[in-house]
């Protein structure tokens, strides 16, 4: 099964977003939490979704100026 890459892109940005919301609940969750050893932990587990949105929002980038590359030289 072959998938369009402007889908593959939207699927990436849709991936990124969920990695943020994900990152950005866990930053805003962090003032609740009184042991020092948990926050660092749930730190960490927000810097990694963080991590993963930017690099599904590289891997939608990427997809799409690919796919205007691949329409500009196929005119």
């Amino acid at each position: 099964m072959q998938l369009s890459i402007r889908i593959a892109a939207l699927a990436s940005i849709i991936f990124a977003a969920i990695c943020l919301w994900f990152a950005v609940d866990g930053f805003g969750s962090l003032g609740s939490i009184s042991d020092p050893e948990e926050a660092a932990g749930a730190r960490d587990f927000a810097w990694f979704w963080l991590f993963l949105a930017f690099v599904g929002a590289a891997i939608a980038w990427v997809s799409w100026y690919i796919a205007g590359v691949a329409e500009k030289s196929d005119t």
